[in-house]
Order: C-alpha cells, then sequence, then structure tokens
C-alpha cells in the first residue's frame, strides 16, 4: 500500500470533501522554495504553505537552533516555570511591535492566539465591573476555527452549522473608497452606545476572504474611533505579521496602536506550530487581584514550548539581516511590475499588491466566491505546472517564500497568465 493509499484509510484532512477530492499529493521533501513528491516531481511552494514559510523550507539556521535547544530542553510545564527561549522570545517580540506593548501570551496556533485575544477583553471588563458585551467585526473575516474566533468571522459558508453556539457580534461593511466614511459613521453610532467591549480586524488584508485589501488611513481612524469609545482592539496579525505587508508588522503602517496583536504561522518562520497574543500593561494589570479568579485561567499544553521558541528568536535573526529585508523588497518590487504589465487586463476584475502579497480578483461576471469554478480548474493547472497554489474561489494569489527567486516568480506569473489566456 502506498503513501496516499495509507492516507486515503486514516487520515481526516482540514477543508477537504473527502467524497470527491482529487488525491493528496505525497510530499516527502522541501528545500527553499520547493516542495517535492515521492516520485521526485517538484512544486514551487507559492502559497508559502498555507502562508506560513517566510525564510524557506529546511533553513538550515533555524533547523541549527532547534537542534540545539532539543539536546538542552525539549519542554517543561509553563505554569510556574520559565525558561531563556521563551523570556528571549517575548523580549523580542515586544521590542519588533510599535511602542506601548509589554507582556506576551504563548498558545499554540493562530486561532488560539485570536481566542486568547477575545477572553482577555471580556474578562478585561468583567475584572473591572464594567458591563461592555458587544464586539465589532468587519464582514468577511476569517480569525480562525475555534468558537470564539469563528464568532468574529464571516458568519455562513465555513461556519454555518455552528453558528447557534456562537456569541452575537456585530459587523461593519468591508471598508473601501467609496464608502469608507459611511463606515466610519456606522462605527462611531454603533460605539457611542458604550455597550462594546471589543473591535477586531485583519490590518490591511483580508486574507481567506480573497485577500481583500484596504486603505490604512480608514484603519488609523478606525482604530482612532475604538480609542474615543473605550472599545478595546485587536489587531490579528496571523496572516498580514513578518513582512507579509511589506512592513515588519501592518500595523506599522498606521500611527495608531492596538491593544492586542495576534500572532502565528510566519512567528516561527512557518517551521513551528505556536501562537502568541501580545498586550500593554494597562490590560495586564487589569488582572492582578487577591482574588485567584481574577487571574486569566487558560492555558495549553504546549504553552512557551522550548523548541517553537527557539525557532522564533532564529527567524527573528534571519529578519535582522540585509539580505532578508533586500528579498522581500524584491518580491515587493515584482509584484508591482507584474500589475504594471498585467493589472489593466479586463479579465481582472481587481488586481491589487501588498508587500509580498499579490492578489487577482478573476472577472466572472457574477459575485466573487471561495466556492467558485474556477478553484479547482485553476489549482489542478498549476499543479501541472510546478505550482502548489491554492487560489481563494475565482481570487488568485502569490504570496511566496521570501527565498523565491526572480526565474521562479517569473514562471508563477507566466503560468498564471497562461491559464487565464486559455480559461473557457
Amino acid at each position: 500500500m502506498n503513501l496516499v493509499e495509507k492516507d486515503k484509510n486514516y487520515v481526516w484532512h482540514p477543508f477537504t470533501q473527502a467524497l470527491n477530492a482529487a488525491d493528496p499529493i505525497p510530499i516527502t521533501s522541501a528545500k527553499g522554495a520547493w516542495l517535492f513528491d515521492e516520485d521526485g516531481k517538484k512544486y514551487l511552494d507559492a502559497n508559502s504553505s498555507w502562508w506560513t514559510i517566510n525564510h524557506g523550507h529546511a533553513h538550515p539556521y533555524i533547523a541549527k537552533a532547534i537542534h540545539e535547544q532539543f539536546l538542552k530542553m525539549d519542554h517543561v510545564i509553563f505554569a510556574g516555570a520559565t525558561h531563556p527561549k521563551a523570556v528571549e522570545t517575548a523580549e523580542r517580540i515586544v521590542n519588533s511591535l510599535p511602542d506601548g506593548y509589554q507582556k506576551v501570551f504563548f498558545s499554540d496556533n493562530g486561532s488560539t492566539s485570536v481566542e486568547v485575544g477575545i477572553k482577555m477583553i471580556y474578562q478585561y471588563w468583567h475584572n473591572k465591573g464594567i458591563a461592555k458585551k458587544r464586539f465589532l467585526a468587519i464582514e468577511g473575516a476569517y480569525h480562525g476555527d475555534t468558537f470564539g474566533a469563528m464568532s468574529v468571522g464571516q458568519r455562513g459558508y465555513f461556519n454555518k452549522p455552528f453558528e447557534h453556539l456562537f456569541f452575537d457580534v456585530d459587523f461593519i461593511p468591508f471598508p473601501t473608497a467609496e464608502n469608507g466614511a459611511e463606515v466610519l459613521s456606522k462605527m462611531e453610532e454603533l460605539f457611542a452606545t458604550n455597550d462594546f467591549a471589543g473591535f477586531i480586524f485583519e490590518p490591511l488584508v483580508q486574507g481567506a476572504a480573497g485577500m481583500r485589501i484596504y486603505d490604512s488611513s480608514w484603519l488609523n481612524s478606525a482604530v482612532a474611533l475604538a480609542k474615543k469609545y473605550n472599545v478595546l482592539t485587536i489587531a490579528d496579525e496571523v496572516m498580514t505579521g513578518f513582512y507579509r505587508t511589506g512592513t515588519m508588522f501592518a500595523i506599522n503602517q498606521i500611527s495608531e496602536t492596538a491593544d492586542f496583536v495576534c500572532m502565528s504561522k510566519g512567528v516561527t518562520g512557518g517551521v513551528m506550530p505556536v501562537g502568541l497574543t501580545v498586550t500593554t500593561q494597562k490590560v495586564f494589570d487589569a488582572f492582578l487581584s487577591e482574588d485567584t479568579s481574577k487571574a486569566l485561567l487558560h492555558g495549553h499544553s504546549f504553552t512557551g514550548n522550548p523548541l517553537s521558541c527557539a525557532a522564533i528568536c532564529a527567524s527573528l535573526d534571519l529578519f535582522e539581516q540585509e539580505d532578508t529585508i533586500n528579498s522581500i523588497n524584491r518580491i515587493a518590487n515584482a509584484h508591482q511590475d507584474f500589475l504594471k504589465k498585467h493589472g489593466a487586463n479586463p479579465i481582472f476584475k481587481k488586481a491589487r499588491a501588498l508587500g509580498t502579497i499579490l492578489s487577482l480578483e478573476v472577472e466572472v461576471g457574477e459575485e466573487s466566491s471561495y466556492f467558485s469554478a474556477i478553484r479547482l480548474e485553476a489549482y489542478n493547472f498549476f499543479l501541472e505546472n510546478n505550482l502548489l497554489m491554492r487560489p481563494l474561489g475565482n481570487v488568485i494569489f502569490i504570496n511566496p517564500p521570501y527565498c523565491t527567486t526572480n526565474e521562479e516568480l517569473n514562471h508563477a506569473y507566466d503560468k498564471v497568465m497562461e491559464f487565464l489566456t486559455n480559461m473557457k
């Protein structure tokens, strides 16, 4: 029995309808920007394995850091204990963010980093004895698949079976150049009720909604409004962090400061599972009390795992290298060059880029949808042409590892245009 046959016997894959899904690709190794299957065929990892891999697969510097940490200590309980790499991680993450952050809470993935932020906000107001129960989010949002994270995400396709278990959330329209002022006015009307505990957003780019990009000045005004009405804010940087939008964090492109920053995916260079929820001293102090029940009574078995922390520190080392930043800028410039050449093509309903993210919304004559038939057709075409890309419905996007060369990028660009030119 080969690898795929065993997989089909025993494995349940995410975001997959097993009844009619094609066989999974049997990937057996990875190096740099490439994945290799058991037959030796290679695939350019043009979406960084779910937007996680920053520096490339099997980076020797990160591998060495994890190996050395394993020889010292693999894991330790994080309630009542600490260790050097966790402290280094927290200090360096705080120092990499804009001023105002002080405390880092460790969890194990993007969904849990958001879940922790939501719980912190609700308990913050509870500890203060202030009745604030409402939450605000943006239509089209995706913040994860745990119940709190689902509650503040787009209702419908992914989450419909569970919606009766969600807490109530108010949603504002996705901000555009046409409706931005109107959406801010609606936000102020809601916040003026003084009922709102928190506001969560994906800064500058909504990922799962189709890499929808919005203006930094609008976001700055929205966060300022939240501050005006004493509403705590969560910047969900799980996808946008670590230079995906061209800066270390997307919130580096606004002057206002969110109360929480959630991160995962690329925080370790994409090689180890971890989630971080970063907040301010003001929030932390609201949990200090002689009453133990006012502590944040939340944790994970692998909270502060030393191997994950070692990977984070190694990845941060790489981000301090000039070559890494040069590669990020090179990819961002290549995307802009692609848009200059092809962006006005009527086959695109909208073609945009931000940092290393290139988002191409294909005109299908109807509302964009995650379930667009283009998705499967494009996915299969790209596989045939040595590209691993998972379009978001009729949105084709490229968000590659930073080690991807210009030649490799041009291969991806050429195959995207070949597919679209010949699309039925």
